[in-house]
């Protein structure tokens, strides 16, 4: 298989068989074999039902998956993931404001030699206060954090290479944070402008409470790529400022008990240099066991702590081994 479109839905009865037309029509002249793997993320409406006559009317492109419960947007598009065959992985949206024709063009970006293929909705049709306003600031807060300069991190359309995805578990919001761990492991990204539809039935699953959320897995994401081989670095590095900004201020304390005879002990600087010192040392103590466990973690699932682009007269180890 060389193209896997993974769609996560919930609660879109009224929207599926367009859906289906839609995509039909998008990639009946597509040149290349293509699945799409419909996830129903614990629908309570009769959205299953329609999945399982859309599979009726072609079990050759159409695959469906029925979660148990809803377990949430990045838990659906992971099981998606986990069960797509093919080499090239789109995702979209169920509710038709992703525009099924555009996934032509992201997958020829790929054949380009991209690995990150990511829509941005340049004419975005939905309310500005709730939901475009927040995508916004969510937008340049990402990018300042992570160094991935996106401008539409939450536009779900997007296209990747099967090997840039599936190296890692998706948890929370974070699926929208996918081009950030694919960056970490040396993806080429790129961004194309992509159509966007306002919503013509059901009403939307998320508002501002969202945001937060995504705000609240920014910080994992950030230590994930950053610190996650060396989190010494990140406890190390902070232990070392607040044991340095301790022995500054005890150095003040004493300069001024010498040539001012003012006590040290009955400064309140004395506690707080003392407070910062024992943090410091606690700091870098918490690095030290953050580094023998993610030794562990790559010696005893045999992880490799690089990632490989091309092989040109090399073979792969793994392929190699008895097991």
């Amino acid at each position: 298989m060389d193209v896997s479109i993974v769609i996560p839905v919930y609660n879109e009865e009224e929207t599926i068989p367009h859906l289906y037309q839609a995509i039909k029509e998008a990639m009946t002249d597509f040149p290349r074999s293509w699945e799409v793997l419909l996830v129903d993320d614990g629908s309570k409406d009769c959205s299953f039902c329609a999945l399982e006559r859309i599979f009726e009317q072609d079990p050759d492109h159409f695959r469906i998956l029925g979660l148990r419960r809803n377990f949430g947007q990045t838990a659906a598009i992971a099981a998606g993931i986990d069960h797509a065959s093919g080499e090239i992985i789109v995702l979209m949206d169920a509710d038709l404001q992703n525009d099924p024709t555009d996934i032509p063009l992201l997958i020829s970006k790929i054949d380009e030699g991209f690995d990150v293929v990511s829509g941005w909705r340049v004419h975005r049709k939905d309310t500005f206060i709730t939901r475009t306003l927040p995508s916004l600031i969510a937008n340049k807060l990402i990018s300042w954090v992570t160094g991935v300069h996106l401008h539409d991190y939450g536009c779900t359309l997007k296209a990747y290479r099967r090997e840039v995805i599936t190296g890692f578990k998706l948890y929370g919001e974070m699926h929208r944070f996918i081009p950030v761990y694919a960056d970490a492991v040396g993806a080429k990204l790129i961004e194309v402008k992509v159509q966007h539809h306002p919503r013509k039935y059901g009403k939307a699953k998320y508002g501002l409470e969202r945001t937060l959320k995504v705000l609240l897995d920014l910080f994992t994401v950030k230590f994930l790529s950053s610190y996650a081989n060396k989190p010494i670095y990140l406890f190390g590095g902070t232990g070392l400022i607040l044991m340095i900004s301790s022995a500054i201020v005890l150095f003040f304390l004493f300069f001024r008990r010498i040539f001012f005879l003012i006590s040290v002990l009955d400064s309140p600087l004395f506690m707080l240099s003392s407070m910062f010192f024992i943090l410091g040392f606690q700091s870098i103590l918490m690095g030290l066991i953050a580094e023998l466990l993610v030794r562990t973690y790559h010696e005893a699932q045999n992880k490799p702590t690089y990632t490989i682009r091309k092989r040109i007269g090399v073979s792969d180890p793994n392929l190699n081994s008895d097991f």
